[in-house]
């Protein structure tokens, strides 16, 4: 994990024409800082996934910060994933953030013919082969439909063997889990880099809800401070900034290989962070 560090960003596509002009001036604002790639999420199905097409595409070739689209293999048949790949190849795309993606209720294990993240990154280097930086991700504190922590760490090396180059975690607010799964990972044969998802605080009751759903914790302590502010976004996000930037700074002393932000759409939050660290841009 000597390479030199690296910085990027995540955003989702919107619903709205309103909220797509928000998020290119938002990249716009982030690309002065010169991040290694942006990544966007997918959205399964229809509309949406033309979406994430469409912003990929745009932030590669009009905001010229390489691209990093989500793929996931939930929902579609391995036509539509070749589609997607050639689609992405043709414009210039070089790295991809490959997932399992949510399994829509009622689906079972039924939906789509790869199961698995591991299927993902098997069938893009069958279709690709090298062409495309291949990302996974990582989940410190175990993914929430995991049956143990042993398991999760076990998947997490399949897909790792199955053919990915880098990985991002899962955000967390404790750097302890993140120095223990790589460490546990690393005994297992994984020498790739696990890069830290990072989330600003900006609202707590967004934040716990996200953090329920995804199995990050937050702290007790944290939680009782964000609790005590109430609706004082001010002191909210005062508080978050300083207990955000020191959990980095101890992940960057720590040899972490980089940082990915987790924007939600907004620059001002992330960039408070990279610039009390003072990250190169």
């Amino acid at each position: 994990m000597s390479q030199e560090r690296r910085y990027s960003f995540e955003f989702f596509p919107t619903k709205t024409d309103a909220g797509h002009e928000k998020l290119m001036g938002v990249a716009r604002q982030l690309a002065t800082y010169n991040p290694d790639f942006f990544s966007c999420t997918y959205g399964a199905g229809g509309s949406t996934r033309d979406r994430t097409l469409n912003t990929v595409l745009q932030l590669e070739s009009e905001v010229k910060v390489p691209a990093a689209p989500h793929l996931s293999c939930v929902g579609d048949s391995k036509a539509d994933l070749r589609a997607l790949l050639a689609e992405y190849k043709a414009a210039g795309i070089k790295r991809i953030v490959a997932l399992r993606g949510d399994l829509p209720s009622g689906m079972g294990m039924a939906s789509g013919e790869l199961r698995y993240a591991s299927d993902l990154v098997e069938f893009i280097r069958q279709e690709t082969a090298d062409h495309f930086h291949l990302e996974v991700a990582a989940y410190p504190e175990m993914h929430p439909q995991a049956r143990n922590f042993e398991t999760d760490l076990a998947n997490f090396v399949h897909k790792v063997k199955a053919g990915a180059d880098s990985a991002i975690t899962q955000y967390f607010f404790n750097a302890d889990s993140y120095f223990y799964f790589v460490e546990r990972a690393q005994k297992l044969g994984v020498d790739i880099p696990v890069v830290p998802g990072i989330m600003p605080i900006t609202n707590y009751s967004k934040l716990a809800r996200f953090s329920d759903a995804c199995g990050a914790e937050i702290p007790r302590w944290i939680r009782k401070q964000l609790e005590a502010y109430a609706d004082d976004t001010v002191s909210i996000q005062a508080f978050g900034e300083e207990v955000i930037t020191r959990m980095c700074e101890q992940l960057l002393q720590g040899g972490a290989p980089g940082l990915h932000f987790y924007t939600l759409n907004q620059a001002d939050p992330s960039l408070a962070i990279w610039n009390n660290l003072k990250l190169p841009r």
